[in-house]
C-alpha cells in the first residue's frame, strides 16, 4: 500500500472513532467512564514515581475536586474554561461527521480572535446592543473565512485538510505576532506584542459579578448553550446535515446521490472555523479583554481532545469539555493547595484520550464493566 493510501486509511479510522456511526452505550459512556478513571489512577502513579507521598497524592486529588467543583469560584472558572473548548470543540465534530479531520481550530481561534478584539476596540460611541454582536460577528467570519481557505484548497486540489490545516496554524501564528505590532493595533505606550483593549461596549458582560469580583463566569456561556443546540438541529433535523453525516460516511455513495461534495466540503470547513472564531471572540472579549501573542493557549488543539472524548456529539461534546474545563480549573487548585506541578493535568488529559482511542485495553483492564459477548471496536 502506499504512503497516501496508509494516510488515508489512518485518518478513515481516526475518523470512525472520533465519529461512529452507531451509538453504543458502553462505546460513548463507559469506555470514557473507565478511560477517565484509569487515566486518575496511572496519574498517581505518574506522582509516585516523582517522590511524592501518598498524602499528598490524595491531598492533590482533594484540591482537583475542590477547585472544579467545590465553591461557586470552583465551578464559575470550570464553565468560564469549558466555554470555548465546546464551542471550538463544536466546530471540530461537525468536520469529523463530515469525514474531515480539521486541525486548524488552533489558528481558526486565533484569526476570530484578532477580529473580534480589533472591531472592539476600534468603534467608539456604539450602544452594547449593536457593538458586542458586531465584534462577535467579525469573530465567525475571520474564523470561517480563515478555515475556508483550507477547504477550497481540498475541494480544488485534492490536498489533505490536515496538511492544510497545520500549515494555516503555523501562518496564523506568526500573522498574529505581526499584527499585535502593528501601531493601529498595539496597545499605545507598549512594546511587547499587545493589543489595546476591548472597550466595555464590547464586552461579554460577567453573570456573577453582584457574588464577588473575581467570578469571571461571563454571558459567553449562553452563546455556547445556543450554538450546541443549533449544531444537534444542523446534524440530526435539517437537510444539510444529513448531507454532512452522509458525505462522511459514504462520499463516493453521497457523490452518487447527487450531493455535491465540494461544496460540502468548503461549507463543513467554514462553519467548524465559524464556531472556532466564536470561540476566539469568547475568550478576548469576555476573559482577556485583549489579545495578546499565543492568547489562544491551545484551546484549538485540546478542542480536538474534546471532539474525540464527545463522540463528535453535540451533547458530548458539552460533557467532555465540562470535564476538560473541570481538570484546568482544579489543576490551579492542586498546584496551590498540594504543590503539585499543573503538568500532571496535560498527561491525565493525554492518558484519557489515549484511553479512549484504544476502547480494547478498557474492556481488557475492566471486563466486568461490559456486557458479555459484546462487540469490541476492531482498532
Amino acid at each position: 500500500m502506499s504512503e497516501q493510501g496508509e494516510t488515508a486509511t489512518l485518518t478513515a479510522r481516526l475518523l470512525e472513532r472520533a465519529a461512529p456511526k452507531r451509538a453504543d452505550f458502553e462505546d460513548l459512556v463507559i469506555v470514557p467512564v473507565f478511560a477517565v478513571v484509569v487515566a486518575l489512577i496511572l496519574g498517581g502513579v505518574a506522582m509516585l514515581a516523582t517522590n511524592v507521598d501518598l498524602e499528598t497524592i490524595g491531598r492533590s486529588y482533594v484540591a482537583l475536586a475542590y477547585g472544579s467543583i467545590g465553591s461557586i469560584n470552583a465551578l464559575s472558572e470550570t464553565i468560564t474554561a469549558a466555554t470555548p473548548l465546546i464551542l471550538a470543540g463544536l466546530g471540530v465534530a461537525l468536520g469529523f461527521r463530515a469525514g474531515l479531520f480539521n486541525i486548524g481550530a488552533e489558528g481558526q481561534i486565533l484569526m476570530g480572535g484578532m477580529a473580534a478584539v480589533v472591531v472592539g476596540f476600534s468603534f467608539t460611541g456604539l450602544p452594547m446592543l449593536v457593538h458586542l454582536p458586531l465584534a462577535l460577528l467579525a469573530g465567525i467570519v475571520a474564523g470561517a473565512l480563515y478555515a475556508a481557505i483550507a477547504g477550497w484548497i481540498r475541494a480544488a486540489t485534492g490536498a489533505h485538510e490536515v496538511i492544510l490545516t497545520i500549515m494555516l496554524n503555523m501562518i496564523s501564528y506568526r500573522l498574529v505576532d505581526y499584527m499585535l505590532r502593528m501601531p493601529a493595533i498595539q496597545r499605545p505606550g507598549r512594546s511587547d506584542p499587545i493589543s489595546s483593549s476591548v472597550l466595555p461596549t464590547a464586552e461579554l458582560p460577567r453573570l456573577l459579578e453582584w457574588l464577588g469580583p473575581n467570578l469571571r463566569l461571563h454571558s459567553g456561556v449562553f452563546l455556547m448553550l445556543a450554538a450546541v443546540l443549533f449544531v444537534y438541529w444542523l446534524l440530526f433535523r435539517s437537510t444539510i446535515g444529513f448531507e454532512f453525516r452522509a458525505s462522511g460516511e459514504s462520499p463516493e455513495a453521497a457523490r452518487f446521490a447527487g450531493m455535491r461534495s465540494g461544496l460540502i466540503i468548503v461549507l463543513v470547513m467554514a462553519l467548524g472555523g465559524a464556531f472556532a472564531g466564536l470561540a476566539g471572540a469568547n475568550q478576548v472579549l469576555g476573559v482577556l479583554g485583549r489579545a495578546s501573542s499565543g492568547f489562544s493557549a491551545g484551546i484549538g488543539f485540546d478542542a480536538l481532545a474534546v471532539a474525540l472524548l464527545g463522540r463528535s456529539h453535540p451533547f458530548g461534546v458539552v460533557i467532555a469539555g465540562l470535564l476538560f474545563g473541570a481538570l484546568e480549573a482544579g489543576g490551579r487548585q492542586m498546584q496551590v493547595d498540594a504543590g503539585v506541578s499543573i503538568d500532571l493535568i496535560g498527561i491525565i488529559q493525554s492518558l484519557i484520550i489515549l484511553f479512549i482511542a484504544a476502547p480494547l485495553v478498557v474492556r481488557a483492564l475492566f471486563p466486568w464493566g461490559f456486557r458479555k459477548g459484546a462487540p469490541a471496536s476492531k482498532e
